[in-house]
């Protein structure tokens, strides 16, 4: 196997009030200030209380870490001498978006214009996971392979219950005002990647939008780099659980070309289907498992990534990356942020706390435990 299997984290923050633990405005001082110590990693985002990060192109898991724990930190940091801090997670748990103003900048002025009051709600943080496939052929016959596993890392990653101020009772509220979108969900079922450049192509040519970085499918090829980019997942509030669901998608990745090179392939299910999986995601994070489709079965999420590991065990042998694998099937036992938040939330409004608060308290906590 001649792949390199590189791979790629970008993530978005929000930043929020230390004292207040509302959101807040990045200065252009801090976004500056960022950029020089890590020039190209780190960009505003959409909505001017957020700003996003993005490793480079790491071969091993462990250098992967140290890009990542570096921006975490360095983001942190910087965020201090404004008396914010950054947290990572997919919805704030009370904020309001007509609260919210977009970062002016050209692009995002066009995208405020191109999408109307959709873009307003954007309130949300993802993160994305590049793994370089060189070539574009096997990038477009992987592509409806792995979007069969997209559901699993919707599910291992939730961390957005709330929704201004309420429990939406959804463990990815984020997916659901991202899919108000255009051009977003499960991605399309291409026979090859021309078929690809054609239909996408098309798009571009009328002039609907500019190139391929406005599709924003779940799982896409990526218009900047040579990789697959699966964007379906929450953002982390914990370093580690962000790279252990990378590590996942490299092997899954990794996995599916082995079997390529057996003259083999996982066999591709109806996207009706595999809907269904990603609604139960969103739903319920790993609280009420996934269909097993070939064994026509719900399965717990614990027994589904029991049965992942052992597919993949050739994989994160060979990736390094067996650590943390393990530590998804513990978050499939003991449950994701969306299962921690609410926890924090109970205990707040037993005890008379602002459940609110409490919850930013945790998410600031769970972004430095690990740095």
């Amino acid at each position: 196997m001649q792949q390199e299997f590189t791979l790629g984290i970008e993530e978005e923050y929000l930043l929020v009030d230390r004292d207040s633990l509302q959101l807040a405005q990045a200065p252009a001082a801090l976004m500056e200030s960022c950029q020089a110590d890590f020039e190209g990693q780190v960009s505003p985002e959409f909505l001017q209380c957020q700003i996003e990060v993005g490793t480079r192109p790491h071969t091993t898991i462990s250098s992967a870490r140290e890009d990542l724990k570096r921006l975490r930190s360095c983001v942190s940091k910087r965020a201090a001498d404004y008396n914010l801090t950054p947290i990572a997670v997919s919805c704030h748990p009370f904020a309001n978006w007509q609260d919210q103003h977009h970062t002016r900048k050209e692009r995002y002025d066009a995208l405020q214009h191109a999408l109307g009051g959709v873009a307003r709600r954007m309130l949300i943080c993802g993160m994305h996971v590049h793994v370089g496939v060189a070539d574009p052929a096997l990038r477009s016959d992987l592509m409806p392979q792995l979007s069969y596993f997209l559901p699993h890392l919707l599910a291992l990653s939730a961390s957005s219950p709330f929704w201004k101020g309420e429990d939406t009772g959804l463990s990815s509220y984020r997916l659901t005002v991202f899919d108000n979108l255009p051009r977003t969900g499960l991605p399309p079922d291409f026979s090859s990647w021309s078929e690809y450049e054609r239909t996408a192509g098309a798009l571009v040519e009328l002039g609907v939008i500019e190139d391929t970085s406005k599709i924003w499918w779940d799982l896409r090829p990526s218009h900047r780099f040579p990789t697959l980019e699966a964007r379906i997942m929450d953002v982390q509030p914990r370093l580690e659980h962000a790279l252990s669901l990378a590590a996942m998608v490299q092997a899954l990745t990794r996995m599916l070309c082995r079997l390529k090179d057996r003259n083999l392939r996982w066999r591709q299910y109806d996207r009706f289907l595999i809907g269904e999986n990603r609604w139960r995601a969103q739903r319920y994070g790993v609280g009420e498992g996934l269909i097993d489709f070939g064994d026509r079965s719900i399965k717990p999420m614990a027994e589904l990534m029991g049965e992942l590991m052992g597919m993949l065990a050739e994989d994160t042998e060979a990736l390094g990356t067996m650590t943390e694998l393990a530590r998804l099937r513990q978050i499939a036992e003991t449950g994701t942020s969306a299962t921690r938040q609410r926890r924090v939330h109970a205990e707040a409004v037993a005890c008379g706390e602002d459940p609110g608060h409490a919850v930013v308290r945790h998410l600031i906590e769970e972004f430095h435990a690990d740095l």
